[in-house]
């Protein structure tokens, strides 16, 4: 895909992260919108993935860290062909399959369930071993928050995967610089994150988060990279397309109402 095509299907994504929200009265708009453009490169272009065959054994893995971005999750899944698109409006009802967080047993195309801040790390880790060890190529990848990065499970995992020299493993950190208490210097300062990845034997790019062609070179380094998992550390806006929402922590876990919703569609499909 081009970049304006990925930009083009973004948008499509962003729409479906703030239709679902919405349509639940809840959810977690801000860290779900800063990762949309990640989200698009990877199941759009990165990762070897199959709507028609979500489980095959050869697929590329990915582990969403951050689970309360779900709504991200699902929409890339939607607009990639995994499940309807306008079952989005099901998200966090009774009975859907697409709940808060998300679960592997009911979602196509979810790899691991997760949610539980931190252990992202420590499953896409585990994954990524067993292809070495099965003699496997695929690639794993998952998406952590700054302010998840505060646990300490994820430098454990780090720690294992430098040891490890898992270089079929890619970790990603959505630096939007915000968390539900604020700025997360002001929470837990996090900060230098490429130093400490680097100090774990990870070959470390920063970039954009927004910029589709950083996003392609920093992937294609990855896959290049060979003795040392990758961690893409991207630089974002929380809210991102929606201009009541960007760098806003109180869009962090709250849904708009019918006002708000009209105006965030109206930017979103503007910007398409």
């Amino acid at each position: 895909m081009t970049d304006n095509e990925l930009k083009t299907t973004a948008a499509k994504v962003r729409e479906g992260i703030v239709t679902a929200v919405y349509s639940a009265a809840s959810g977690h708009p801000g860290g779900s919108l800063s990762a949309a453009d990640m989200y698009t490169y990877l199941f759009f272009e990165e990762m070897n993935i199959d709507p028609k065959n979500p489980r095959d054994p050869k697929r590329d893995r990915f582990v969403l860290s951050k689970g309360h971005t779900s709504p991200g999750y699902y929409s890339a899944l939607a607009n990639r062909g995994f499940f309807p698109v306008e079952d989005l409006k099901t998200f966090r009802k009774l009975g859907s399959y697409l709940q808060g967080h998300p679960c592997m047993n009911e979602t196509p195309g979810v790899d691991m369930s997760s949610g539980s801040l931190g252990q992202g790390l420590s499953a896409a880790t585990g994954m990524a071993l067993a292809g070495k060890l099965k003699g496997e190529d695929y690639r794993v990848y998952t998406l952590l928050g700054d302010g998840e990065i505060q646990e300490g499970q994820i430098w454990e995992a780090a720690m294992f995967a430098g040891a490890h020299k898992l270089d079929n493993l890619t970790v990603i950190v959505d630096n939007n610089d915000l968390q539900i208490d604020g700025r997360v210097a002001d929470v837990c300062n996090i900060y230098p994150i490429d130093k400490k990845f680097e100090a774990f034997n990870f070959n470390v790019i920063n970039i954009d988060g927004h910029d589709f062609a950083q996003i392609r070179d920093a992937f294609a380094k990855a896959r290049e990279t060979k003795g040392m998992p990758t961690a893409i550390i991207m630089k974002t806006t929380k809210g991102k397309g929606v201009s009541f929402m960007e760098d806003n922590a109180g869009w962090h876990g709250k849904a708009p109402n019918a006002e708000e919703y009209e105006k965030a569609i109206a930017e979103i499909r503007s910007a398409i």
